[in-house]
């Protein structure tokens, strides 16, 4: 019975970890879309609000690599190190693979510029973290294609629910005004 587990639990680990980080960063992209509406005000808006989204997207990454190392631990189906960093490269399901292989280097993408934000461009930042709906796609592609549990109700559900809170959050985002002064030309410009 501890040998069955102990064969196992690189398995659980690598499927709780994709879970996990796909959670994660569908967290982090509401949160982000959040900050950028008018339901959180900027101006006078505690540190901890930022702070909140910067740390699910390195949550995010952690559970990441704790999905990508449980997979190479893995003996039932073993992955090689380039199984998992080069999108094609892996003999089982590689296009599902590939999506999440494509997924975690956006993650590191907009990640790392995040944490370099003040340093960079706000325009090159932007064009990078805008990236996230690519990251949200390309995930959940993976998610869907490769995820061995895609077929457990729960599972389904929970992924519905996500995906449907990140789409409503992302239209509400589209359809507000970026700020007092662009919802104030709109007005004049219509009129």
């Amino acid at each position: 019975m501890i040998m069955a587990l102990t064969s196992k639990a690189t398995w659980y680990v690598a499927r709780s970890g994709g879970m996990v980080a796909w959670v994660l960063c569908s967290a982090s992209i509401v949160w982000g879309l959040l900050l950028s509406t008018r339901l959180i005000r900027r101006r006078g808006a505690p540190a901890w609000l930022l702070d909140m989204h910067r740390f699910l997207g390195t949550l995010t990454i952690i559970f990441t690599v704790v999905h990508m190392t449980g997979l190479f631990l893995d003996t039932f189906q073993p992955f090689r190190l380039a199984d998992l960093l080069v999108p094609m490269h892996s003999k089982w399901k590689a296009g599902a693979v590939a999506w999440g292989i494509i997924g975690f280097y956006l993650l590191l993408a907009i990640q790392i510029t995040s944490w370099l934000m003040r340093r960079m461009p706000r325009r090159v930042w932007h064009a990078i973290h805008l990236s996230s709906f690519g990251l949200f796609v390309s995930a959940t592609v993976h998610s869907l294609y490769a995820g061995t549990d895609r077929h457990n109700l729960l599972v389904q559900w929970g992924g519905a629910t996500c995906a449907t809170v990140v789409l409503f959050m992302t239209i509400f985002r589209l359809l507000s005004p970026r700020s007092a002064r662009a919802s104030r030309r709109s007005v004049a410009s219509a009129g």
